[in-house]
């Protein structure tokens, strides 16, 4: 089966110059029709800037490396032209604050009829029509009200619906959700997971959610990959990566999920130190200098992405057994 999406050894740099460090190195990953994978890492780890390199959103003097493909086709083989029809009817995408997608200025309806201007088989009022039924399928209460308001006039979590309604009116290939939940509360966000996961169901694609929060990948996702200060460094089913992970920063980020803590605490589990820029990487492992379980060889030598399981990889000297 053809991927949907697939990466090939990606990198992503956002100085031109040759010379300057790579934000994002070496990503290789690849999604089917029907998947959700969730990618996962702390702030700085390279999760938007990779999510905007298969977009094609990165800045103007960014380079990238390696190879990005959409069902088979090199998107770097593709003009401007080409990209901007593919993102208006085939790749759509959530952002985490959807004032970056809703003009502040432009009533809600005549937002979702312009973002249909690709479906010229369609007239002015099918296209109303067709957003209208689109708010109602994602929960929302008197479409025809909506359409007519503001977005100030909603609330961050009606605001996120209009959005997630804008990325499915173009029944979209590949759906790239970044971080969509992370600043509403626990009951809409609950509500969102749903709405996405109701979503692929009716697609014929794959979609790639991006977040910091391991539990919503528990409950959304089939596969993971972890990325951190811009490298892969575990992928894999999430049942299995979940059960017994193989990179120590795995571990700790599944040790911060607050939902894994038995007894409620005052005190959530941290992961000491910082994400390294990409300019000050440490030499060998670029996670040693915060991990609990780093030997001799992690400060001197690069670790290589190994499988460690049927479709997993790991990059750990400790891949031998669980992190």
């Amino acid at each position: 089966m053809t991927a949907v999406l697939s990466l090939k050894e990606v990198g992503i740099r956002y100085d031109p110059d040759p010379a300057a460090a790579l934000a994002v190195r070496n990503v290789t990953l690849e999604v089917h029709p029907g998947e959700t994978l969730g990618l996962v890492g702390e702030s700085g780890s390279g999760k938007s800037s990779l999510a905007a390199a298969i977009a094609g959103l990165l800045p103007r003097q960014a380079a990238t490396e390696g190879r990005v493909t959409f069902d088979g086709v090199d998107m770097a083989a593709m003009d401007a032209s080409a990209q901007r029809r593919l993102r208006g009817a085939k790749i759509a995408t959530i952002a985490q604050d959807p004032f970056t997608s809703l003009n502040p200025v432009v009533r809600i309806g005549r937002q979702l009829v312009e973002f249909q201007h690709w479906r010229s088989d369609l007239s002015a009022a099918a296209r109303w029509a067709r957003a209208a039924e689109m708010l109602a399928r994602v929960g929302l209460s008197d479409a025809e009200l909506r359409m007519r308001q503001y977005p100030h006039q909603l609330s961050g979590g009606i605001r996120q619906r209009v959005a997630i309604a804008a990325a499915l009116l173009v029944n979209p290939r590949l759906l790239i959700a970044d971080e969509p939940t992370t600043a509403l509360d626990a009951t809409t966000e609950d509500q969102i997971i749903d709405l996405i996961r109701a979503a692929r169901a009716e697609m014929d694609g794959a979609v790639v959610f991006i977040t910091h929060d391991m539990g919503v990948v528990r409950r959304l996702c089939d596969k993971v990959a972890i990325l951190y200060a811009g490298e892969l460094v575990e992928t894999g089913p999430v049942d299995a990566v979940f059960a017994a992970p193989r990179h120590p920063y795995t571990r700790a980020l599944l040790a911060c999920d607050p939902a894994g803590i038995a007894e409620p605490s005052r005190n959530l589990p941290t992961i000491p130190g910082t994400v390294p820029a990409p300019s000050n990487l440490p030499p060998g492992c670029i996670f040693a200098p915060r991990c609990d379980r780093a030997l001799a060889i992690c400060h001197t030598k690069r670790p290589q992405r190994t499988e460690v399981g049927p479709g997993r990889a790991a990059a750990c000297h400790l891949t031998g057994a669980a992190a």
